[in-house]
């Protein structure tokens, strides 16, 4: 049954819109953070009449998992093609690159800062959100598993005790990056995973 001019959800229409919806909700949780995914925001984003947002997700919830969900499995598509691109074994500085790209975000290649604060944001935003628990634990293993296989390609295989200790090595610089005078953490952890790899 339509209610207006929303297509009901499983006819392609539908389907487009919902999407439309959840690529919108994504590019803003991207871009300022969960606070950004706001009903009236995401259907002003994807064009689209603001009831379609509560017709096509049954809550704000559902709507910011459909854009956590969106955006993480963009990054990790992306991180899976830079890594099909490079033939061969990666060299060390390939190789912390990918390694850097996938854990702070390629963005922070040249969005620096603030690229950097919002992707780590997000992260610490999504432990408040009980919700997203079981997302996020799924997401972590594919990321886990690119990251393992982004470390083989460069002749460096872990296991997964050493793997954490590498992403927890680069959580906490970038962390403690972050209250220098003038901070760069994506320099501090390429440092720190340079000599520790």
């Amino acid at each position: 049954m339509r209610r207006g001019n929303i297509e009901p959800v499983g006819t392609e229409k539908g389907e487009r819109r919902r999407q439309a919806l959840t690529a919108a909700a994504g590019e803003l949780l991207h871009s300022g953070g969960f606070d950004a995914v706001r009903h009236r925001a995401v259907a002003e984003k994807a064009g689209l009449p603001l009831a379609s947002t509560t017709y096509y997700f049954a809550s704000l919830d559902d709507l910011v998992v459909a854009a956590v969900e969106h955006t993480s499995r963009q990054e990790l598509a992306e991180g899976r093609a830079q890594l099909a691109a490079v033939p061969g074994a990666l060299d060390r500085e390939q190789l912390v690159e990918l390694l850097l790209d996938q854990l702070l975000g390629p963005e922070s290649r040249v969005g620096g800062l603030d690229a950097v604060l919002l992707r780590f944001e997000r992260l610490v935003g999504a432990g408040r959100r009980p919700y997203l628990a079981p997302l996020m634990r799924a997401l972590r293993v594919e990321l886990d598993a690119l990251l393992t296989d982004v470390l083989a390609r460069a002749g460096h295989p872990v296991d997964p005790a050493e793997l954490r200790r590498l992403i927890a090595l680069v959580d906490g610089t970038v962390i403690s990056a972050l209250i220098e005078a003038d901070p760069d953490p994506r320099a501090a952890a390429r440092e720190v995973l340079q000599t520790a790899l």
